[in-house]
């Protein structure tokens, strides 16, 4: 049952990434494809613990998986806030 369920959390995931992936390729927008990337990234960390013979979310490796996925998703909202407010800079008044 427990695998069954890791499956379906990595299935849910992927299909998120794909989510992600198809907004990309739309607007070209990073955002996108950094929040896909960290989709399909914790989708291969749910994917390699239900194939491990002793599943177990404790290893300090799948919280270093973790680590990397939200820092994708954190470094994807700091790039797109520095472009708005880059955008919107100086208008020359003043």
């Amino acid at each position: 049952m427990n695998v069954m369920l890791i499956g379906a959390i990595a299935m849910g995931l992927a299909a998120a990434g794909l989510f992600f992936l198809r907004f990309w390729k739309r607007t070209h927008d990073r955002l996108f494809l950094y929040f896909a990337a960290s989709f399909w990234l914790e989708a291969l960390n749910r994917v390699y613990l239900g194939l491990s013979e002793t599943p177990s979310e404790g290893e300090p490796i799948h919280y270093a998986v973790r680590l990397v996925s939200y820092g994708l998703i954190l470094v994807a909202i700091a790039e797109k806030n520095a472009q708005r407010t880059g955008s919107s800079g100086d208008s020359g008044t003043g």
